[in-house]
């Protein structure tokens, strides 16, 4: 069989796009690895199923490289309306698609691509990190030297602690350089240092200015594949007799890139 696809990288956070509008395609587990693979295959942190669904313009379906269906990608997210609109799926600057995790709104702008993440309502504060979901389960570490940190050993150890073992978790480690955010992400599904992760600078932002670490609800935030931009609203409310503030209109903005389209034979 063969298969037609796109690559496309948003930061540094590369994915295999295949039209599957006609749901031709069933990938199996094997081959969703060796399509990722980077020695033996086309090479991605991911890999993306574009199909139809009722009430929206697109879902978007994905698997982490690892073969298994992952949870939210907003990196992944962005490139999906992207290529969408590449293939005459969208006429318009604005989309409603869906996702695991429910829908999104997003824009597109040429190469610019913003996307409405999940709302965050409820946020663990620990002294050593911060857990929030953000359409993805995020560990945040906050560090004063980001460069100086094994990404792969430490964020492996915390992936495989007894916290995690079942679910898993993305382990993102955070500098704060005025009102600018370094971020760098230990994946799971990837199990490795990606160079982007769209809803880990998603829970980094939120997780800062939770702990007022940063006092602006529009934030810049660097990942070694490049710059992204986060805003979001803030929202008390009163949940179980506590006061909460929860975090609503969360977005994610971005440059987005095709790289290359193919066909591969499987």
């Amino acid at each position: 069989m063969k298969i037609f696809f796109f690559k496309y990288q948003a930061t540094g956070n590369d994915f295999i796009i295949i039209n599957n509008l006609c749901k031709q395609f069933s990938l199996k587990e094997k081959i969703i690895q060796r399509l990722c693979n980077r020695n033996l295959g086309i090479g991605a942190d991911g890999l993306i199923l574009i199909e139809k669904i009722k009430n929206y313009d697109f879902y978007m379906k994905y698997y982490n490289s690892d073969g298994k269906e992952g949870s939210m990608c907003g990196n992944g997210g962005r490139c999906s309306v992207h290529f969408a609109k590449k293939i005459g799926v969208l006429h318009k600057k604005n989309t409603l698609f869906k996702t695991i995790d429910g829908y999104h709104y997003a824009t597109i702008n040429k190469n610019i691509v913003s996307i409405n993440m999940t709302n965050v309502e409820f946020i663990t504060v620990d002294k050593k990190y911060i857990f929030l979901n953000t359409g993805s389960p995020h560990h945040i570490i906050f560090i004063k030297k980001i460069e100086n940190i094994n990404i792969k050993k430490k964020g492996r150890k915390l992936q495989s602690s007894k916290k995690y073992l079942k679910t898993g978790v993305n382990v993102n480690f955070v500098q704060i350089n005025k009102h600018i955010l370094y971020v760098r992400t230990y994946e799971r599904g990837v199990e490795n240092e990606t160079l982007s992760c769209g809803t880990g600078v998603t829970a980094s932002v939120i997780a800062a200015y939770h702990k007022k670490k940063i006092f602006f609800k529009k934030i810049l935030v660097k990942t070694r594949g490049g710059l992204l931009q986060v805003k979001f609203d803030t929202l008390l409310q009163v949940k179980f007799d506590t006061l909460l503030q929860s975090y609503k209109r969360i977005f994610l903005k971005g440059e987005v890139n095709f790289v290359y389209k193919g066909v591969i034979k499987i």
